[in-house]
């Protein structure tokens, strides 16, 4: 995943260079407010000291005017100095120096008493300020605080616009990165042996390109932008209150191995959860799948109860894992953050109510740690709630990677010009599975132009040998060969530009009937498809559609007939100008009509070309140049229909049974 995400780390390392300035933009925030409540607002209870009339934050009281001590320059002349204090919600003029800051303070008949922890009781005479008075003294200020205030503000403003870039282009990267792993992963699936589709079920591969790579893009999205955010803001609050107030620091401090201990306890039991319930996810997405494939059969043999009865079981066990992650979630979850905050600035106030902190400690001081505490609890939060989707994208990313591990056929783009069609089997043994051989010892010759057909029982061999001819699988023992050339030394895309196939099940794809045909190869142009279509006698049937050639196919072509689907794999195969034709039972679910057309272009098609045929109807294969008659992975006879007839052997016993049938149902 990090290789993914370097393919854009301009955008990424941008987006985080916005990061570090947005978090700066905002720590900086409290330290304004930090000064404007010490400096502007509590500071009038610093010394104040009698000066000028023309003095610059110079204010008038009694008859004299008075200047706080932070507004002289050094080397100015002082006068005498005087106090500002607040006693309860009142402020007062005291006329002397030297007074303690802390102690309770108390005023009655002209006096200000301050009694301290020590147990001295100090007395002052003072005078109480009238509101306005209270106006003068702290109007040198206000300048000061509106421009505090505006700065604030353009901060807060400006961190919003670097936050709104970060994440536009951590997103837009992140949608990107799983763009690219779509593209990666279905590519993939192109280039995986047809083997391994027999093993997964279609939903479960739809699940890992669908639902895991959205998954991983929550990764991206929200999960790596909630934790790398997170943890530069968490590292640069604690740097600033280090450099706030070090004891303070310290108390906060203990917060980093609390999380670092809450994520790994946390993924110790989400990480079983979640391999659970996305492999239970790709059971629901596969059964769902063959649940509406096989909906006529379903309905047919009255299977509604007993599917429902499988599908509330996965469903059930689905949502059994998804309440015990989401009761791991509501136990770690941010308001057990707020538990600890809060129990945190109990702590705080109660030591600084005491004294405990030191005098360093003002109420700027307080309030500054209490607002980066609180803005620490933010990135905290949202890295707590993103470790959900974080064992998610993991779990995901584990399944999407293994489907990417998956050992491929390689790729080739290299050309091959179109050979002859001379196909030869020596000793040709094969089994899907170890010590099962489902061909033996096949030894055959194929000339080119000629049609040969294989007949026999079903499991017999005769869909393996053409399997093995494709390529879908590779021979374990023996040789095959077309024009002397043994097919495992071209590759697999070499091998099949000049072979095409029709199945008995033809698949058609979402478009239009001459898309179906071409393809949408570049190669194959309108005229080679209308060509193709005539050579097989279906080019009038479907122009007699609205759309003609360009009418809609939907999947699988459901809304044509068996026979008009046939027709159309069969042009796709005729389109490509193929040197070997493959025909896998292709006229088995055909109306006897419609194989008497296919039957007609047949005659004139196989001319050049190497035509295997696989037939359970013998009556279609009368003319093929040679049979191959299979039982049990071996061939045990073959000739032309007429020899085979001659020797009375099984060929002979299967032809007489189709044929008395036939008669009988005549």
């Amino acid at each position: 995943m990090f290789r993914y995400a370097w393919n854009y780390k301009r955008p990424i390392l941008l987006a985080l260079a916005l990061l570090l300035l947005a978090v700066g933009v905002e720590l900086v925030g409290p330290f304004l407010a930090k000064r404007m409540i010490d400096t502007n607002i509590m500071g009038i209870e610093k010394p104040w000291y009698e000066t000028k009339q023309d003095e610059k934050y110079a204010v008038p009281y009694g008859e004299g005017w008075y200047k706080r001590e932070d507004h002289f320059s050094s080397g100015e002349t002082k006068g005498e100095e005087v106090r500002i204090l607040q006693s309860g919600r009142s402020y007062y003029f005291v006329d002397a120096a030297d007074i303690p800051n802390t102690g309770k303070r108390t005023f009655a008949d002209g006096v200000l008493t301050i009694a301290r922890e020590d147990g001295t009781v100090l007395g002052y005479p003072a005078a109480k300020l009238t509101k306005d008075e209270v106006y003068d003294f702290y109007k040198p200020e206000f300048r000061s605080i509106f421009l505090l205030a505006i700065t604030y503000i353009g901060l807060l403003l400006l961190g919003g616009v670097l936050a709104y870039w970060q994440r536009l282009l951590l997103q837009v990267s992140a949608n990107r990165i799983v763009r690219q792993m779509r593209n990666d992963v279905f590519r993939h699936l192109q280039r995986l042996p047809v083997q391994y589709f027999d093993n997964l079920p279609a939903g479960k591969v739809v699940a890992r390109v669908t639902n895991d790579t959205e998954a991983i893009r929550e990764l991206y999205v929200s999960v790596l932008a909630n934790f790398f955010s997170g943890i530069i803001y968490i590292v640069a609050i604690l740097g600033a209150v280090f450099v706030l107030d070090t004891t303070l620091a310290l108390i906060a401090l203990p917060f980093v191995p609390i999380l670092y201990v809450w994520i790994i306890v946390y993924r110790k039991f989400a990480a079983k959860y979640n391999h659970v319930i996305r492999s239970r996810l790709s059971d629901i997405n596969g059964m769902i799948n063959e649940s509406i494939q096989g909906m006529p059969i379903i309905q047919a043999f009255r299977k509604q109860k007993e599917t429902m009865g499988e599908f509330h079981e996965m469903n059930d066990e689905y949502f059994k894992y998804q309440n015990k992650l989401l009761s791991l979630n509501s136990i770690t979850s941010h308001n057990l953050v707020n538990v600890l905050r809060n129990v945190l600035f109990m702590a705080v106030v109660w030591m600084f109510a005491g004294d405990w902190l030191g005098a360093a400690v003002t109420v700027g001081v307080l309030y500054a740690f209490i607002d980066y505490m609180n803005r620490m609890m933010q990135p905290i939060v949202g890295i707590v709630n993103q470790l959900s989707n974080l064992e998610v994208a993991r779990v995901s990313a584990e399944r999407v990677f293994s489907l990417l591990d998956e050992p491929g056929i390689k790729v080739s783009n290299a050309k091959l010009e179109r050979y002859k069609g001379n196909v030869e089997f020596k000793e040709v043994s094969f089994a899907y599975k170890p010590g099962e051989d489902v061909l033996k010892n096949i030894s055959f010759t194929a000339k080119q132009g000629e049609t040969v057909a294989l007949v026999g029982h079903t499991g017999s061999g005769k869909s393996s040998i053409l399997n093995l001819l494709f390529r879908f699988y590779d021979v374990e023992r023996g040789t095959i060969s077309i024009d002397d050339i043994d097919v495992r030394e071209l590759s697999k895309q070499q091998l099949r530009q000049h072979m095409g196939i029709v199945l008995q099940d033809p698949f058609l794809f979402t478009g239009t009937i001459a898309s179906n045909v071409s393809l949408d190869d570049p190669s194959i142009t309108r005229e080679k498809v209308e060509q193709a279509l005539r050579d097989v006698g279906a080019y009038e049937m479907f122009m007699q559609l609205p759309g003609g050639l360009d009418e809609p196919v939907i999947e699988k072509g459901s809304t044509l007939s068996a026979g008009q689907r046939q027709l159309i794999s069969f042009a796709r195969a005729l389109a490509f100008d193929p040197a070997i034709l493959i025909l896998d039972e292709a006229t088995a679910s055909i109306d006897t009509e419609t194989e008497a057309i296919i039957q007609a272009a047949l005659d004139v098609l196989k001319r050049g070309r190497t035509t295997f045929v696989i037939a359970h109807r013998l009556s279609t294969i009368r003319a093929a140049d040679q049979i191959l008659v299979l039982d049990r992975g071996k061939i045990v006879e073959r000739g032309n229909h007429d020899e085979l007839m001659q020797q009375g052997g099984k060929y002979f016993a299967m032809y007489q049974l189709q044929l008395g049938s036939a008669e009988g149902v005549a």
